[in-house]
């Protein structure tokens, strides 16, 4: 692709990764919300991901544990929670967020999770194998669109009887 390189973030990137968020994301929410998400104890910065072009920060992904809580009652399953991912705006459409998707969803898998819950746009998202959550009983703790409400099996059948409501961390209430 044109000299794109994605990797794990570092603290010296957290700058330039607050930057992008604010341009990406109208208000400075998200940008809150990722740093407020690295202060806990089960961040992973291999799921905390940048693109860069020539060195500049252009691009970031993140994934967070999250579980659904059943609703039969049973133990809560683990998933994460992919929010969120932003472009900058001069560098989009140019398949930077597709890069930064599938990278994430690649570091999830390889550090053994099973799943992936995201709120976000319903004619993107499928492309990568994303499906309305309901599919699988997963709902979210917030009214929102079923369409936009989505989930992946990072592992086949990892949502089976997975029926339940997201948790996400508290963090997750400021935006």
């Amino acid at each position: 692709m044109f000299d794109l390189l994605i990797r794990p973030e570092t603290p010296a990137d957290y700058p330039a990764v607050a930057t992008l968020l604010r341009a990406a994301f109208p208000g400075p929410g998200e940008a809150h919300l990722v740093e407020q998400l690295r202060r806990r104890p089960d961040y992973t910065p291999e799921l905390a991901l940048v693109a860069t072009l020539g060195g500049e920060v252009v691009g970031h992904i993140l994934l967070t544990p999250i579980d659904i809580e059943s609703v039969e009652g049973g133990a809560s399953r683990p998933s994460l929670a992919l929010a969120p991912v932003a472009v900058q705006p001069a560098q989009q459409r140019r398949g930077i967020g597709a890069e930064l998707v599938e990278a994430g969803l690649a570091a999830g898998r390889s550090r053994g999770h099973e799943s992936v819950i995201l709120l976000g746009h319903p004619a993107y998202y499928p492309r990568f194998g994303f499906a309305p959550a309901s599919l699988w009983g997963v709902r979210a703790p917030f009214e929102v669109p079923d369409k936009a409400f989505m989930a992946l099996e990072l592992r086949p059948g990892a949502l089976a009887r997975a029926a339940g409501t997201v948790r996400y961390p508290p963090e997750f209430a400021s935006v």
